[in-house]
C-alpha cells in the first residue's frame, strides 16, 4: 500500500474561499418612442406657456406695483390696486351676482353688451361681405361707391346715435345700428380688396368649368378672399366692441357701458376701472376667437 507523500515545509498552502456572487444592477430601460414623442411635446408646450405667460405676468406686475406707488402718495387722485380690491372686491370675484333690476353683477351686463354685439355684428359681417363682394368684382361699383364709404367710414359712432334714435325710437335697435355702421365698413372694404386680388388663373379655372356665379362666388371667390375677410372682421369686431360701450353710456340699460356712466356719476372710480378691465379682456376674447375661427376656416393663410 502506497503511503500518501507529505508535503514539505516550503510548499505553499493553498485555501479554497467561496466566490462572492455579483451584484445584478438593471440598466435603465429606454423610453419607447411613443412616450419619447409625448415628453417631447409636453417639454415643448411647457417652453411654449412659459415664453407665452411669463414675460405679460412680469409686466403686469411691474405696472402694479408702480400704480401701487404712484397712487400711494398723498394727494394722489386715482385709486390704488389695493384700494380698488378693497371697494370693489364684489365685482372682481362675484361677476355673476343679481340682487335686483339695476345691482348685478359686470358678467350680466357684459352678456347684454354682448348680445347686441352679436346681432349688430352678425348683421354687418353678411351685409358687408356681400357688398364687398359685389364692389370687389365691378369696377364701377367701386368707382362709384368707394369713395362714398371712405367718408362715411371716418364718422365716429357716437355721431350716428342721434339719427338712430329718431328712427328707431327705441334704446336697443339704436344701439344695434350704431354696432352695424360701425362695423360694416373694414369689412366691405376688405373684403373688395381680397375679391380684386383673386388670380387670374383662378377665373380661368371658373371659365373652364362653367361656374355660374353663386358657384364662383362660394367655390372661388370667398376662400380666395377669406384672409382679407377675416382681417376685416377682427377690425369689424374690435369696433363693435367699442361702439357699443360708448353707445350704451348715453342709451342707459343695463350694458357695461350704462355701469361706467352711473359709476361716474355716483363717483364710484375703483368700479369704472374693475369695468375698464372686464372691457378689456371681453374684447381681447373676441378678437382671439374671430382670428381662430380664420385660421380655421383659410388652413392657417389668415393672420394670427
Amino acid at each position: 500500500m502506497s503511503q500518501p507523500a507529505l508535503k514539505s515545509p516550503a510548499d505553499p498552502v493553498v485555501m479554497a474561499f467561496p466566490s462572492p456572487k455579483a451584484a445584478i444592477v438593471p440598466l435603465p430601460s429606454a423610453p419607447s418612442p411613443r412616450a419619447a414623442r409625448v415628453l417631447a411635446a409636453a417639454g415643448k408646450q411647457a417652453r411654449d406657456v412659459a415664453v407665452n405667460v411669463l414675460p405679460p405676468l412680469v409686466t403686469l406686475a411691474l405696472i402694479l406695483l408702480v400704480w401701487q406707488m404712484l397712487t400711494s402718495q398723498a394727494g394722489a387722485t386715482l385709486p390704488s390696486p389695493t384700494t380698488i380690491w378693497r371697494e370693489s372686491h364684489d365685482l372682481i370675484v362675484s361677476p355673476f351676482f343679481n340682487y335686483g333690476s339695476q345691482d348685478i353683477g359686470l358678467g350680466w351686463r357684459v352678456l347684454t353688451s354682448l348680445q347686441r354685439v352679436a346681432v349688430g355684428f352678425g348683421l354687418a359681417a353678411v351685409v358687408g361681405v356681400l357688398v364687398g363682394a359685389i364692389i370687389g368684382q365691378s369696377v364701377w361699383a367701386m368707382r362709384g361707391l368707394d369713395p362714398i364709404f371712405q367718408v362715411l367710414r371716418t364718422v365716429p359712432p357716437l355721431a350716428w346715435l342721434p339719427l338712430s334714435l329718431a328712427a328707431f325710437r327705441d334704446a336697443s335697435p339704436s344701439a344695434i345700428f350704431v354696432i352695424f355702421i360701425t362695423s360694416v365698413w373694414p369689412v366691405i372694404i376688405n373684403t373688395a380688396v381680397g375679391i380684386r386680388n383673386i388670380p387670374q388663373d383662378y377665373r380661368n379655372v371658373a371659365a373652364v368649368l362653367r361656374l355660374n356665379s353663386l358657384e364662383f362666388f362660394w367655390r372661388i371667390m370667398i376662400p380666395s378672399a377669406a384672409p382679407y375677410i377675416f382681417t376685416g372682421l377682427r377690425i369689424g369686431v374690435g369696433l363693435s366692441w367699442l361702439a357699443i360701450v360708448a353707445a350704451e353710456m348715453l342709451t342707459g340699460g343695463v350694458g357695461i357701458g350704462f355701469f361706467i356712466w352711473d359709476a361716474w356719476n355716483s363717483s364710484r372710480l375703483p368700479d369704472i376701472i374693475v369695468a375698464l378691465l372686464y372691457i378689456g379682456m371681453v374684447g381681447f376674447v373676441l378678437d382671439r376667437i374671430v382670428a381662430l375661427v380664420g385660421r380655421v376656416a383659410t388652413r392657417g393663410t389668415a393672420s394670427a
